[in-house]
């Protein structure tokens, strides 16, 4: 086991805004050359504003003509949906196969793998057909979840597919709420990959991982205050905030969420998420900001040389950017208002 890395002591008090993201390793210096190319493709976040302004379906669809996401005035949501789930595929492929570490490729590839159990899980506990509709862009080929599902082999399946398995059967049966299968996976995941990381002596991985933690703990509290809800056991351990400052947040007044993240990074992210939910009811905001930090950590790895970070920020980034183009088509093609897709329009691209 990799020496204890002393990065996972840390807390969101240790630094100003972002983790630490580790040092060069110039075993990547191509894949980092590669991605830094790919990295002049972006769309520019002027193309989704001109989306989201533009009178119709069909004009949003004409700015994309000289781009990547080129697709029919006519498509409808299928063809919409086939063509973004073709571009991530491409870009997870691309990755897998440029990557030295085929650890830090499984990291990635097994964010399928729990989201396919998931699926599979939510099936199997409502009785309902397992199916074959599974990504086949993780670590278990998607033609083998419905055979282990079906056939309970749960041991065909890795040792942190199998112990997020049997977390959620276990949630769910304690009083057959379905909402326990997602929070049970959520935790099995989270921990698995703080400890992979540890074990891995990744550094970045590991800032990334506690980061995601927080960033999750943010959302869950502000949900669990609008509904008047106080469990305490949805926020996950290990990230960079300790859990007891979100479960007080539960009893603190909206607009003193900020003060009691005074000395984290996320005192503004709170105080504007707040505001706008007080003034609209939505949560548009909240998840804005919180890509937009995500986004923020991602873009520190432009300080690298050669490594793993910049080509892992740049596959999470490029996923970013192809859900951005889902919500600007679906919402254009559904008649959403321009105001509500720029609120959710983060300001990282």
């Amino acid at each position: 086991m990799t020496e204890r890395l002393p990065e996972q002591n840390l807390t969101a008090r240790s630094f100003f805004r972002y983790p630490p993201i580790g040092q060069e390793n110039w075993e990547y210096a191509y894949a980092c050359a590669e991605a830094r190319v790919l990295e002049t493709a972006f769309l520019p976040r002027g193309v989704f504003v001109d989306m989201a302004n533009a009178e119709s379906f069909a004009a949003a669809v004409e700015l994309l003509s000289g781009s990547e996401y080129a697709i029919e005035a006519d498509a409808d949501s299928a063809a919409i949906e086939t063509m973004l789930l073709e571009r991530r595929s491409a870009v997870r492929a691309w990755f897998a196969d440029l990557m030295p570490s085929k650890e830090t490729v499984m990291l990635m590839r097994s964010r399928e793998d729990f989201a396919n159990m998931r699926l599979a899980i939510r099936r199997v506990v409502t009785e309902r057909p397992l199916g074959l509709d599974y990504s086949d862009d993780g670590c278990v080929p998607a033609e083998e979840f419905e055979e282990i599902f079906e056939q309970e082999e749960y041991t065909r399946l890795p040792d942190y597919l199998q112990d997020g398995v049997e977390a959620a059967v276990l949630a769910y049966y304690e009083n057959k709420d379905i909402r326990q299968i997602d929070h049970a996976i959520d935790r099995v995941e989270a921990a698995w990959r703080v400890r992979r990381a540890i074990e891995t002596g990744c550094v970045f991985c590991l800032s990334l991982g506690r980061l995601q933690i927080d960033i999750h703990n943010l959302r869950t509290l502000m949900r669990l205050k609008a509904a008047d809800r106080t469990e305490r056991g949805h926020f996950l351990p290990d990230g960079f905030v300790e859990r007891e400052t979100f479960i007080q947040g539960l009893d603190t007044a909206y607009e003193a969420l900020a003060a009691l993240f005074f000395a984290t990074p996320y005192a503004e992210l709170l105080d504007e998420a707040q505001s706008y939910f007080r003034a609209e009811q939505s949560f548009l905001r909240l998840e804005q900001k919180c890509d937009d930090h995500l986004m923020g950590f991602l873009k520190t790895t432009r300080q690298i040389a050669a490594g793993p970070q910049p080509v892992v920020a740049y596959l999470l980034t490029k996923e970013a950017e192809i859900r951005t183009m889902r919500m600007m088509l679906v919402g254009k093609k559904n008649g959403l208002s321009p105001k509500l897709m720029l609120d959710r329009l983060g300001h990282w691209m």
